[in-house]
C-alpha cells in the first residue's frame, strides 16, 4: 500500500489540470506549463480541486509506481504555481561565477573559463559573484543543472574550495603536521 499515492495532490487557485485519456497529465499555472505522461497501469482523476492518483493492478511495480506518480503530478503542480529554486556557493580564492547572454561563466582556478549553457526555462542569477541562484518551474531540470554546474569543481575536504549547495557541510579532513 502507497501511502504517499494515496494522499490526493491539492490544485491551488490560478492552476489549471487537465489529464487525457491516454495518461498525459498537463498543468499550466501562471509560471508556465508542463506536460508529462502517466504510466499504463496507473489512472488519475480531478474532482472538487484535488487529484487523486488510483493503480490498476496490485504488482509490486505498479505499486512502485504509484508513489511516484502522485510525487511527479505534486511537482508539476508547485511548480507552475510557485516554482523551484537552487542555491549554490563558490568558496576559493578567486573562484567567481557571471552570467553572460545564455551562458554562465565559471572561473573555478582552471587555465581557462568554463562556459556553461543555460537550459531554455531555467533562470540563473548570480550575486556577490560567488552565489548562484537556479530557478524554474520542473523541478528536475533545476536539480540536473545545480548537480551539473557543481560537477565541475566539487569541495574537497582539505581547503573547502569549490562549488557546493547552500547549506551543504563538507567535512573537513586534517592536513599534514610536521614532526
Amino acid at each position: 500500500m502507497s501511502r504517499i499515492g494515496n494522499k490526493a495532490v491539492e490544485i491551488p487557485d490560478k492552476v489549471k489540470v487537465n489529464i487525457g485519456n491516454d495518461g498525459a497529465v498537463a498543468v499550466e499555472g501562471p509560471k508556465g506549463k508542463l506536460r508529462w505522461t502517466l504510466p499504463r497501469e496507473i489512472k488519475a482523476t480531478v474532482e472538487d480541486n484535488r487529484i487523486s492518483v488510483v493503480r490498476g493492478a496490485e504488482t509490486r511495480s505498479v505499486k512502485a509506481l504509484h508513489g511516484l506518480a502522485r510525487s511527479l503530478v505534486n511537482n508539476m503542480v508547485q511548480g507552475v504555481s510557485t516554482g523551484f529554486t537552487k542555491d549554490l556557493i563558490i568558496e576559493g580564492v578567486g573562484f567567481k561565477a557571471a552570467v553572460q547572454g545564455k551562458n554562465l561563466n565559471l572561473s573555478l582556478g582552471f587555465s581557462h573559463p568554463i562556459l556553461f549553457p543555460i537550459p531554455d526555462g531555467i533562470t540563473v542569477a548570480v550575486a556577490e559573484n560567488t552565489k548562484i541562484n537556479i530557478s524554474g518551474i520542473d523541478k528536475k531540470v533545476v536539480g540536473q543543472v545545480a548537480a551539473d554546474i557543481r560537477r565541475y569543481y566539487p569541495p574537497e575536504p582539505y581547503k573547502g574550495k569549490g562549488v557546493r549547495y547552500a547549506g551543504e557541510v563538507i567535512r573537513r579532513k586534517e592536513g599534514k603536521t610536521v614532526q
